[in-house]
């Protein structure tokens, strides 16, 4: 069974799962896909799925089970790939979680003006204060969200913040996969 803390509702929960299974693979790892289905609904119409996955024969509280998707092309831009993606209806709601370096606010202002994306990428890299950090990023059909956000340099489970808007820009471009 899974540490992840019991949270209020199932997406931050299913956030949390996704970002501990992302924990125990360590850091330095490609970007991840999830598709997010309803737990019970899963359970009775893919019984055999239910079972591989050891999910519990019992009904329990309202949740979601997240599935790993294929591995996203390496090479390919993340906006670029969540813009080929279509979900069927029985999934619920979809979550990515991925790696970057992020400066802290206060370091922004110092961003030298005409970078391009690789300079801008070299110099973040560079940058003395630069954090590295997992975002875990969830999103259901009906515009709910939520994220996870995990420093590398505090790499526990009780370091872990949680929130709607922490990643709104990474939210927006999930739901944009359950657009027609």
């Amino acid at each position: 069974m899974s540490n992840t803390p019991m949270a209020a509702n199932p997406l931050t929960r299913v956030v949390l799962e996704i970002d501990e299974y992302a924990s125990g693979l360590g850091w330095d790892q490609p970007a991840r896909l999830f598709a997010l289905v309803d737990t019970a609904r899963l359970r009775a119409e893919e019984p055999a799925l239910a079972a591989q996955l050891a999910l519990p024969d019992e009904p329990g509280p309202a949740g979601l089970t997240p599935i790993e998707q294929d591995e996203i092309p390496a090479g390919r831009p993340l906006d670029e790939f969540l813009g080929t993606i279509a979900w069927p209806d029985a999934v619920a709601g979809c979550a990515l979680t991925v790696e970057r370096l992020m400066l802290p606010p206060s370091a922004e202002a110092q961003v030298p003006q005409g970078l391009d994306g690789a300079r801008l990428t070299k110099w973040v890299a560079d940058h003395p204060e630069r954090q590295e950090v997992r975002m875990t990023v969830a999103v259901l059909r009906d515009g709910a969200r939520e994220s996870a956000l995990r420093l590398r340099d505090k790499d526990t489970p009780t370091e872990v913040l949680t929130g709607p808007d922490l990643v709104p820009g990474l939210a927006d471009a999930l739901t944009a996969t359950f657009e027609d």
